[in-house]
């Protein structure tokens, strides 16, 4: 079964391009447009990763983000956004990674195949030990 991945963006150009790329990598590509999408999918669909843009309309990424840390800790996500200067946000906040765009398209799925070969108990393991180095976010942080 393919691995499926949320895609939470505003912008339906990215939205369908990332759709594409995924689904030309054989992973199945769950699209949300907004905080509420999102949500629905992420209880209905159970994906596997989420890439999830932080300025959207509404409830903004960082907002979603947090709820989403609360209720699905063990789901993967990666900060995608066009805002520069957002490492010590993502940092704060705990991403897994956070992503400038233009999208380095080779280091995003590097990075998506990266998280996808955890298992739950290294997944656990890494959020969980207090000092972990994140290589997406560039520097060693206590969580």
């Amino acid at each position: 079964m393919s691995k499926r991945i949320l895609v939470v963006d505003d912008d339906v150009a990215v939205r369908e391009s990332l759709a594409q790329v995924l689904a030309m990598e054989n992973y199945e590509p769950l699209l949300a447009a907004d905080a509420r999408q999102a949500m629905d999918i992420l209880r209905t669909e159970a994906p596997d990763l989420v890439l999830l843009d932080i300025t959207m309309p509404g409830k903004n990424g960082w907002d979603l983000f947090e709820k989403m840390e609360k209720l699905y800790p063990l789901v993967p996500v990666i900060i995608i956004t066009a805002k520069p200067n957002q490492q010590g946000r993502a940092t704060g906040y705990g991403a897994d990674a956070l992503m400038e765009k233009p999208l380095d398209l080779p280091l995003l799925l590097s990075t998506i195949e990266q998280f996808l070969a955890e298992t739950p108990a290294q997944r656990i393991a890494r959020l969980t030990n207090p000092k972990f180095v994140t290589p997406r976010l560039g520097h060693e942080y206590a969580h």
